[in-house]
């Protein structure tokens, strides 16, 4: 092209390939020779303990993850106009909640199950729960939950990670980032899964970290067999031998290190590999129920066909966070709480499964003087439509995202409390609603973390569990 010909508009195209073939090949240095840092700020790459932003009133975190949606009409929410209404259609007054995806239509259902009032503060709590009304003045209940999807996937991401679309770091990945872990020997955030390892909805993407450092996710832990594959060697050896190699590892890491500087994930790949050899003395203990007594191991149904299973995890989610671990999950076996048919059958199979074990939890926490100090939670990422799904003699009920039950105990939360309601047929919530952002920020709130200083810089941007979506701390119900 002849230099004299070139207009201002070629000048500006031309000029900009270059500017931007230059930006690229930087940036593309940086990632392939580690020539500078990924992350402009200073990232942990640790779980060393930090200093939360304020006095924190809880310094773990047990969250039961009763993914399916629990059914709030059946459990904690008894609605009399249900009654009423029975084999009818909604009438007009109740259908004026806006729907999160599924509609209105259909005949209402009445609850196959007696409600009771339980502890001082009178909280309703259905007779599918006996051993969890015993515990209700450590229990604060949110009846006016509700989530922005009608699925379990969107919805699931969204009660995890703040989003309705995976990429994003779950709620236990950014404590364990804002926090670390008193404990150095086994992982900050734990994952207690099915025993027969099927995986919930949406697989592990419920604790992955994200754009967070991969030190951050959770480490899945079996409760039957073999805890974790692949931790103890597969031949016994002198102790000096696993020193030295252990010794020449870090050297060859300190080495491979200083020539790749700031880069987060290989700083948490050594840093996972070095916690591996550490947990193989204390995962072994802290995981082996057994060596707890037989009343302990009674109290949690350990040794009954319906709670054996899930009274073990909850009895290693105790001893975890006794021994320093940060953030803990406990999931069901599969979906069992997603009751589209046979509700008369599939949601009481489901409760007992999990009411006593649920119930131990709290009380030999509290026994321990641990409640004081760990928030436990539970729920799922929605509830349950108070219409009939199917034939009413096998109906179920359908997904019921715009008003639900959750509810937290332990660590500063005002025990005793029922907060928030829905509509007079248990639909959607309508009074003192709790967003699922509000949730995750009130959690931070309790171990002492600013939700809107808790962030993350990527692309520019301070990436927050809450993101830019309106948020408040549910205050009513904390202590």
């Amino acid at each position: 092209m002849n230099p004299n010909e070139i207009n201002r508009r070629q000048f500006f195209d031309r000029v900009g390939d270059g500017l931007y073939g230059t930006a690229l090949a930087s940036l593309l240095a940086r990632d392939l020779y580690g020539a500078g840092p990924h992350h402009q700020a200073a990232l942990p790459i640790d779980t060393q303990p930090r200093q939360p932003h304020f006095a924190p009133k809880a310094k773990a975190v047990i969250q039961f993850c009763m993914q399916g949606g629990p059914s709030q009409v059946d459990l904690f929410d008894p609605k009399p106009a249900l009654e009423k209404f029975h084999g009818k259609e909604a009438p007009e007054e109740f259908t004026k909640v806006a729907p999160a995806g599924r509609s209105m239509k259909g005949q209402l259902m009445r609850s196959h199950w007696k409600f009771a009032q339980h502890g001082q503060g009178g909280a309703w709590v259905s007779e599918l729960l006996p051993e969890t009304a015993k515990e209700m003045d450590h229990i604060a209940v949110i009846r006016s939950m509700f989530n922005v999807h009608e699925n379990h996937e969107p919805a699931c991401y969204k009660w995890q990670s703040g989003e309705t679309f995976p990429g994003h770091p779950t709620l236990g990945a950014w404590v364990t980032y804002g926090l670390g872990s008193v404990s150095q020997n086994l992982p900050a955030y734990v994952v207690l899964a099915d025993p027969q390892n099927r995986l919930p909805v949406n697989g592990v993407e419920n604790w992955m970290s994200g754009y967070l450092p991969p030190l951050f996710q959770g480490t899945s832990i079996r409760s039957e067999g073999t805890p974790m594959l692949h931790l103890k060697a597969d031949f016994d050896e002198p102790a000096g031998v696993t020193a030295a190699k252990r010794n020449l590892i870090n050297a060859l890491d300190r080495i491979h290190k200083a020539r790749r500087p700031n880069q987060p994930v290989l700083d948490s790949r050594i840093a996972n590999y070095q916690m591996a050899a550490r947990m193989q003395v204390e995962a072994t203990e802290v995981l082996d129920v057994s060596r707890e007594t037989e009343a302990t191991r009674a109290l949690y149904g350990i040794g009954k066909k319906e709670t054996d299973n899930f009274g073990k995890r909850c009895l290693m989610a105790r001893r975890l966070v006794e021994r320093g671990v940060r953030f803990v999950q406990i999931y069901p076996k599969g979906q069992m709480w997603d009751n589209h048919a046979n509700l008369k059958t599939s949601l009481p199979a489901a409760c007992k499964q999990s009411d006593l074990p649920t119930a131990a939890l709290l009380r030999d926490l509290r026994q321990r003087g641990l409640l004081d100090d760990v928030l436990v939670l539970w729920g799922g990422e929605f509830g349950r439509l108070p219409m009939a799904q199917g034939d009413y003699a096998k109906a179920g009920r359908d997904h019921g995202p715009s008003g639900f039950t959750n509810w937290m105990a332990g660590g500063g939360v005002k025990g005793g409390t029922v907060y928030g309601e829905t509509d007079d047929i248990g639909y959607g919530a309508v009074k003192d609603r709790v967003s699922i952002q509000d949730w995750h920020a009130t959690i931070l709130h309790q171990l002492g973390m600013n939700h809107e200083k808790l962030f993350f810089d990527r692309n520019g941007l301070h990436e927050r569990l809450t993101h830019t979506h309106p948020t408040r701390v549910v205050k009513e119900i904390l202590a």
